[in-house]
């Protein structure tokens, strides 16, 4: 018992990495996808079952008021552009 705690004490001071058994040993890409990938998609969709999912209204009135603030941003974004082409354009005429 002592010498076993020794040996496990020495391997992890020199760190070394106890022997993998054949059974530990992982399929092909394909092999191991398969067992995973189903796991995953029933977990994906009992997920996907908890989504409270917005109602076509809410839907519909979120679009437009995403519409609206782009029409605006978009509308101020051009007054700015065009108060600075102003702005060099002043100055290119003033160096004439």
């Amino acid at each position: 018992m002592a010498n076993e705690k020794k040996d496990v004490s020495l391997n992890k001071a020199r760190n070394v990495k106890p022997a993998r058994h054949k059974k530990d040993k992982k399929g092909n890409f394909f092999v191991r996808f398969g067992k995973g990938s189903s796991r995953w998609f029933r977990e994906m969709r009992s997920e996907l079952k908890k989504v409270v999912w917005p109602t076509r209204k809410q839907t519909i009135n979120n679009s437009v008021i995403v519409v609206v603030i782009m029409a605006i941003t978009s509308v101020v974004i051009w007054g700015f552009d065009q108060a600075a082409y102003s702005v060099v354009r002043f100055f290119i005429d003033l160096g004439r």
